[in-house]
């Protein structure tokens, strides 16, 4: 006669058993044979091991595992071809069905983030370069002047937009993403961030520059924002990304002529190491008001 389990083991099966689990899976938890479960079962149940309503799957669970597994490692990268997948398998069935097998198996459909295109090259260099300050306390870091441009929309960002509603709803104001002819406009701007605050900013005409002009820049808003804050370059480090006009043989002899001190080794493809991407990330966010005080700032 089989030993008879301890009476928490047997209250553990019992609720497990209850929440529809499946007997492998409660061997596995508590520690016992799965038959040892169905013995179990049989003895509470008169039915047995409760079956789950509905209509059973006509895919088996090895199935969902496997796509699954084509899912995460990317073999399968829409819903369409999970539908094409499993109707190779011997599944023929519509797109939802397919989405229903995803969603069964806790995959759901989400927007792709917009990051920079990386290479095997650019993953090397962020990483050597990464190794490379590994060492830099708080106090290097914050001799920093991280330096961007970016653009200032009047009716937000370029990016896509999602809302959430009922089925049954008809359309609400808060609904629409609210347009003007040619897209309300917007302006350019070039700027800092420092350990102390915030930089000058300056407008970019045209939406383009050159060297010439970013050097004027370097020459007028970020020497006026290191008198305000009472930095030099015996302290401070300038860092831009690699823009053509930021590396021309120009605009370098220029910050040597300076005597500027910066960073000449910046990884390409890495906006995510320079914080002043969030800065405007949060910025941008309320961008009509924003672009007021943008306005009234550079104009004054």
């Amino acid at each position: 006669m089989p030993k008879k389990l301890p009476s928490d083991i047997q209250n553990s099966i019992k609720a497990l058993l209850e929440n529809s689990a499946d007997p492998a899976v409660i061997g596995k938890r508590v520690g016992v044979h799965r038959n040892t479960v169905n013995r179990y079962a049989n003895k509470w149940m008169h039915d047995g091991i409760r079956k789950r309503g509905g209509r059973p799957s006509i895919v088996a669970e090895s199935t969902r595992r496997y796509i699954k597994r084509q899912v995460l490692t990317g073999c399968l990268k829409a819903a369409k071809d999970v539908q094409m997948k499993l109707e190779e398998l011997g599944h023929p069935m519509s797109y939802q069905s397919a989405i229903n097998v995803l969603h069964s198996v806790e995959i759901y459909a989400e927007i792709k983030k917009k990051k920079p295109l990386l290479t095997e090259k650019h993953k090397k260099a962020r990483l050597v370069w990464a190794k490379k300050h590994q060492y830099w306390t708080v106090h290097d870091w914050r001799r920093v002047i991280f330096s961007d441009e970016t653009k200032i929309n009047i009716w937000g960002s370029d990016g896509c937009k999602y809302y959430w509603k009922r089925k049954c709803d008809h359309l609400q104001p808060q609904h629409i993403d609210v347009t003007v002819k040619h897209g309300g406009g917007g302006l350019m701007l070039g700027s800092c961030i420092t350990s102390e605050g915030p930089g000058y900013a300056c407008q970019i005409y045209d939406g383009t520059m050159n060297s010439e002009e970013y050097q004027e820049i370097l020459g007028t808003s970020l020497k006026d924002t290191m008198e305000y804050y009472g930095l030099n370059w015996e302290t401070s480090v300038f860092q831009h990304d690699n823009d053509p006009k930021h590396r021309s043989k120009s605009t370098t002899q220029w910050m040597k002529d300076s005597g500027m001190i910066y960073i000449d080794d910046w990884p390409s493809q890495s906006p995510d190491l320079n914080p002043i991407e969030h800065t405007v990330g949060q910025n941008t966010s309320q961008t009509s008001a924003l672009f007021e005080v943008v306005v009234f700032w550079i104009t004054q």
